[in-house]
Parts: structure tokens; C-alpha cells; sequence
């Protein structure tokens, strides 16, 4: 059974730092693409940042230079750091893992069950 569950997600004031972390179980997620999306309220859901198998790396413009992903296959985790909080990350944030990169967040996308992210001005 495929399972992700997320971390690291709190309460920070603009301009701080956190770190999600996302354990996955139950498939071969080095083989697989990983991302990190987000959906505040009201809002659609964005896709924030992901990293290929070999480790090739997208990100949001909103975020770029702000977040960084990465992964560590042997400990089967995936990161998100995020420095330079502003108010308008605040979202919930959800790890997906898929096939392929392009086809993340699309049918076949396996989903954790999010994190909260709150950041206050």
C-alpha cells in the first residue's frame, strides 16, 4: 500500500524557515518523480516544486530561489526548504509521488494528507 506522509509544517513569522519532509512507503519511489503542492484557501492547488528520480528539479516562479526540494533515496524522504516565509505561502502543502514528472498531480498521483503552513506578517 503506497503511503506519504508529511511533516515540518507550523506556525513562523515572515521571513522564517521551515523544513516539510515527506516519508514514503509501499512502492519503489526512487524510480518515481516527487512534488510538493499546496492549496491555500479559496484557491486552486499549486503546484510548488518536484524532483525527478535523477534528481532534475522545477519550481514555481512564486517560490524559486526561496524553496528548495530535494530527496534522499536511501532514507526514502523527500524535503522541502522553504527560507524567506512570506504571508502568501501560507497553504496547506501535500507530497505527491508519480511516474513521471510531468504527470504529477494528474491521475495516477499517489497523495499525502498535507501539512499546514501559516505565516503571519
Amino acid at each position: 500500500q503506497v503511503r506519504l506522509v508529511e511533516s515540518g509544517g507550523g506556525s513562523v513569522q515572515s521571513g522564517g524557515s521551515l523544513r516539510l519532509s515527506c516519508e514514503a512507503s509501499g512502492y519503489n519511489s526512487h524510480y518515481y518523480a516527487m512534488g510538493w503542492f499546496r492549496r491555500a484557501p479559496g484557491k486552486e492547488r499549486e503546484r510548488v516544486a518536484t524532483i525527478r528520480a535523477d534528481g532534475t528539479t522545477t519550481y514555481a516562479v512564486a517560490v524559486e530561489g526561496r524553496f528548495t526540494i530535494s530527496r534522499d533515496n536511501a532514507e526514502n524522504t523527500l524535503y522541502l526548504q522553504m527560507t524567506g516565509l512570506k504571508p502568501e505561502d501560507t497553504a496547506m502543502y501535500y507530497c505527491a509521488a508519480h511516474r513521471t514528472q510531468l504527470a504529477l498531480g494528474s491521475a495516477g498521483t499517489f497523495w499525502g494528507r498535507g501539512t499546514q503552513v501559516t505565516v503571519s506578517s
